[in-house]
């Protein structure tokens, strides 16, 4: 990266301010004014906010448009390009923040296990084997309001961590367990990335349908409250110009005159600001709404635009990478509506709520969270390396292939196997092989 001083701003990838109006200066001598115009607003690539500040008379001319663009990320707006540069390392921070629903991860640190903001722990079992990938192993198994999490009792680094978005579908099999011989065990088929996983668990308590009970009743909890976590456009959220709400949702502030600058000509709606996200719908077609959780929002700021002061929500790139511009008059009102939202904002990002809820009869004895973390600091620190690739091959679902793939000459046996999956080695599918 270019170096960050009070004459480089970094605009992108090793290239300040400076240089990229130079470039524009290249385009010019083109002789096309249009086209170097249209050249350089091409090369503001993903800064949707930046054109939308931009006025007609800003965009009448290279010397206009150059003057706009040292204006917005200039010398004398360091601050403002410090903050963008800032948002931009936070888009990535934020992808990896929240990882615990949404992957599947093998043999994950002792600091993994532990409880994130706003993660519950809802049941435990203390006698769960993982009957496909750790036969005749005794392990403890977590439900969590975002994932399932099994580690062995003898080496508590063998571990799973099972987020709830990637599983496919939750079913009862018979299996042949090592401490309990043949016995109805639960099966998670998991789809992360391109890749699909499958899981089996066997409860060793006789008797108990807890395995089954918690992890269904808590996945089925989670499917149906996305609108917790994930952004709608044109949803049922509202009837009757009246917000339908969430469970633990409560309505904080409601805005009326609130224009969508989403087009040209604006639309004119509401604001309805709770606790967990905000909602706005058109005044005309209320079926014409977004509800944006706070836990995909971004960042939220004000800023001039060509429609004059307006507040810009951005939403985080897992939800898309939406822009969305509002405005409120007067410009007081909408300096009040930034400065609550903001705070909510903040307040959410410490303290989030995912939506899950899922009761339980507390007849047995659970352990607590507290007890868990104590629990976990006692397990000694692996290595952050990669589970080698026998780890994730007892797991592997390929049920879903089309055909068998082709057949080689494996010298090690001497007969004609099916090709081996890349990454695979004879030895390695061997290792899987309980001893």
């Amino acid at each position: 990266m270019a170096e960050r001083g009070s004459d480089k701003l970094v605009w992108g990838e090793g290239e300040t301010i400076q240089d990229y109006l130079r470039r524009v200066d290249a385009y010019a001598l083109l002789g096309d004014e249009k086209k170097t115009i249209g050249k350089t607003l091409l090369g503001l690539g993903h800064r949707i906010s930046v054109i939308d500040s931009l006025s007609d008379t800003d965009k009448s001319s290279v010397t206009n448009l150059k003057a706009a663009l040292l204006r917005e990320f200039g010398d004398t707006t360091q601050q403002s390009q410090r903050q963008f540069l800032t948002r931009r390392k936070r888009d990535v921070a934020a992808m990896s923040l929240l990882w615990e629903d949404r992957e599947v991860r093998f043999d994950i640190a002792p600091a993994q296990m532990k409880m994130r903001p706003g993660e519950q722990l809802i049941d435990t079992l203390d006698s769960v084997e993982d009957t496909k990938g750790n036969s005749g192993d005794r392990g403890r198994m977590l439900v969590t309001n975002l994932r399932v999490i099994w580690h062995s009792h003898a080496m508590p680094r063998v571990s799973l961590s099972v987020g709830y978005n990637c599983v496919l579908n939750i079913t009862v099999k018979q299996v042949n367990s090592k401490l309990r011989g043949l016995t109805e065990a639960l099966y998670i088929l998991t789809k992360a990335g391109n890749t699909r996983f499958e899981f089996i668990f066997t409860n060793l308590t006789p008797g108990s349908q807890r395995l089954f009970t918690s992890v269904n009743g808590v996945h089925k909890a989670y499917a149906s409250s996305r609108l917790y976590r994930e952004l709608k456009l044109r949803g049922a959220v509202v009837s009757n110009k009246q917000l339908r709400l969430l469970p633990q949702e409560e309505i904080v502030s409601r805005v009326n005159g609130v224009w969508n600058l989403s087009s040209d000509q604006g639309n004119l709606g509401t604001f309805i600001i709770t606790n967990v996200r905000l909602v706005w719908f058109a005044n005309m077609n209320e079926q014409f709404n977004m509800s944006l959780p706070y836990l995909q929002m971004d960042s939220v700021r004000t800023r001039d635009s060509k429609f004059g002061p307006a507040l810009v929500v951005e939403s985080t790139e897992a939800s898309g990478g939406y822009v969305l511009g509002f405005r409120i008059d007067p410009k007081e009102k909408l300096t009040e509506v930034y400065k609550e939202l903001y705070s909510l904002f903040q307040v959410f990002s410490e303290t989030p709520i995912f939506g899950v809820q899922y009761s339980r009869d507390a007849t047995d004895t659970q352990l607590t969270a507290e007890e868990l973390s104590s629990d976990l600091d006692n397990i000694a620190e692996i290595d952050d390396v990669d589970p080698p690739a026998d780890t994730f091959a007892s797991y592997f679902a390929d049920g879903d292939h089309a055909q068998d793939r082709e057949p080689v000459y494996c010298p090690e046996l001497g007969l004609a196997v099916e090709r081996l999956k890349d990454g695979f080695t004879l030895q390695s599918l061997w290792e899987v092989v309980p001893q």
